[in-house]
């Protein structure tokens, strides 16, 4: 295994910064680093002055930030420009540092975009998209960036579903109500770690009706959504499968290093141990 220089005034720092500040991406940027010896450290942090941050950023040569909720479209502003899987949704989880250039990036958007084609997913298949936040826009994007032109955004937030759908050409409709589809996407809280944690995102009909299922939630791995989907014999996308693509896609952009397959699984298992 390649040795790890010790820090030192050439150790370059990435980060993250969101208001509640996860474990997952610091575990699984610095044991990348362990293994491959890269001389990087990854640290998380939260703020109450983004522009003070982002300063910090450029100033003290911050090679990479990660850039979590609530901050996707408040720091666009504060950048020298977008790569366009950050234009095409307006919304950037991902900060690369060039000299004091400061560019934004969206992986959420290229993660979903790959594994969609991973999964073989048609274009021409109808879906169901449920959520109308920041992930449920990158989501969007990319089916619309795939060629998608049938779906509906399902949201009790009309304003909100209203607007997503109109974006991007799809319909909105405020709940399940007589719907169906081939591609079932949950965006929302449902099932997630916490109060929701029980709670199916789809109900069991739609389930069997459909053909490929995709929960964004990453935290559990196994929702309830994708355990009743790979029940049923559903081909399904989990949204752990997303977290560790668009951490690579972060890791690739600040270290021009792209690790293994099986490199990438061992640091997720090991961030998902956190």
């Amino acid at each position: 295994m390649p040795h790890k220089p010790p820090l030192g005034p050439q150790t370059r720092l990435c980060m993250s910064l969101a208001a509640r500040p996860g474990i997952f991406g610091t575990r699984f940027h610095n044991y990348l680093y362990e293994r491959l010896g890269l001389d990087f450290v990854y640290k998380a942090f939260t703020t109450t002055d983004l522009p003070a941050a982002i300063g910090g950023v450029r100033a003290l040569g911050i090679r990479g930030c990660a850039i979590s909720m609530p901050f996707k479209e408040q720091v666009i502003p504060l950048l020298d420009g977008l790569e366009d899987s950050a234009a095409a949704i307006d919304s950037v989880n991902t900060i690369v540092n060039d000299d004091g250039r400061l560019t934004g990036y969206n992986t959420d958007y290229t993660a979903i975009v790959q594994s969609l084609d991973d999964a073989g997913v048609s274009p021409a298949m109808p879906f169901l998209l449920r959520g109308s936040g920041g992930m449920a826009k990158a989501v969007a994007a990319a089916l619309r960036h795939r060629g998608h032109q049938q779906g509906s955004i399902i949201a009790r937030n009309a304003a909100a579903g209203q607007a997503l759908a109109g974006l991007y050409g799809f319909d909105w409709h405020p709940d399940l109500t007589g719907r169906t589809a081939p591609l079932l996407i949950n965006v929302t809280p449902l099932g997630m770690a916490g109060p929701d944690a029980d709670v199916l995102a789809f109900p069991s009909a739609l389930i069997a009706a459909a053909e490929v299922v995709f929960d964004v939630v990453a935290l559990p791995v196994e929702t309830p959504l994708v355990v009743a989907a790979r029940q049923a014999g559903k081909r399904c996308i989990s949204g752990a499968e997303v977290a560790v693509l668009q951490a690579v896609e972060q890791f690739a952009l600040y270290t021009g290093v792209r690790p293994s397959a099986e490199l990438m699984a061992e640091a997720a298992a090991h961030a998902r141990q956190g």
